[in-house]
């Protein structure tokens, strides 16, 4: 809970969404596990993720809520190694069939980062970010999901409503 008054110098690009202290706090409360701070060796906060698990059936997935990493620790693997966290914790723990997150199709250094981890676009969701910009839902098969139906179909278009 502490590094939650040290996030500001990570959040400072126009790419990261910063939420209310309520937000985080939920997330820490019920998903404790899917949450991880990367630090520095001066103890600074390299990068967070926070992340959740959530849905039934095959459609029981993580999905990554917020991943940020401070400029200067940026190309220096930080970002890899929570998403691999938080993979890792999504299939030991919580047997997950796939890790899924919303990306906006302008963040390009983004999309290539996630391709570059196994991710596709599942499908795109109109207006998402506030009504004005679309979403790509991204997603990534887990070891349960074998026969990989987590993304079959993908390049859907849906309305946020539909979710």
């Amino acid at each position: 809970v502490d590094d939650l008054f040290h996030f500001n110098s990570v959040n400072l690009d126009s790419w990261t969404e910063t939420f209310n202290m309520s937000f985080y706090l939920n997330y820490l409360t019920r998903w404790p596990e899917c949450c991880a701070v990367a630090e520095a060796a001066d103890g600074s906060i390299a990068g967070y993720i926070i992340g959740k698990v959530e849905g039934k059936g095959v459609e029981w997935h993580s999905h990554v809520s917020a991943i940020s990493v401070a400029p200067e620790f940026r190309r220096a693997g930080v970002a890899n190694r929570l998403m691999e966290y938080l993979e890792e914790i999504s299939e030991k723990i919580h047997n997950n069939y796939f890790c899924d997150l919303f990306v906006r199709p302008t963040n390009r250094a983004a999309l290539v980062f996630y391709e570059s981890l196994g991710y596709v676009v599942y499908r795109t969701v109109t207006g998402y970010y506030s009504g004005d910009e679309d979403a790509y839902d991204m997603r990534k098969p887990l070891v349960r999901d074998t026969e990989r139906t987590s993304i079959k179909n993908a390049g859907l278009r849906v309305n946020p409503e539909d979710l």
